[in-house]
């Protein structure tokens, strides 16, 4: 298994595993329990980085450009005894901040999602 660590913000070290990049240790981690897992038929249709549409693009008056769409890519989705599962890795101090919290709040309003995070 090959490596390569490069650090990011919050202390998190960027991962390449396997030809596979991470934003974290911990999220490279995950997909290998993932793996494991689907190996097993516990879940299935494992993917990595999926786009989530929160807001469309819109001109907002007095503004020259258009504001670009709001996504949130979730780290995996995946199913699970036929449900779909959106899993995001995050560290206890990320789970606290703004702006994950308001996408977690915005998946559930707008795709009535719950963001598992792992």
């Amino acid at each position: 298994m090959k490596s390569f660590f490069k650090k990011t913000k919050y202390a998190n070290k960027k991962t390449v595993i396997d030809g596979i990049a991470f934003d974290s240790k911990g999220e490279a981690c995950r997909y290998f329990l993932l793996k494991d897992l689907e190996r097993a038929g516990k879940i299935s249709n494992l993917r990595r980085q999926v786009k989530f549409v929160l807001a469309p693009a819109v001109k907002i008056e007095g503004e020259k450009r258009k504001r670009p769409e709001l996504s949130y890519y979730a780290d995996f989705v995946y199913l699970e005894n036929g449900l779909e599962v959106v899993d995001d890795f995050k560290s206890p101090i990320t789970q606290k901040l703004s702006t994950f919290r308001i996408k977690q709040h915005l998946m559930k309003t707008v795709h009535g999602i719950d963001v598992r995070v792992s």
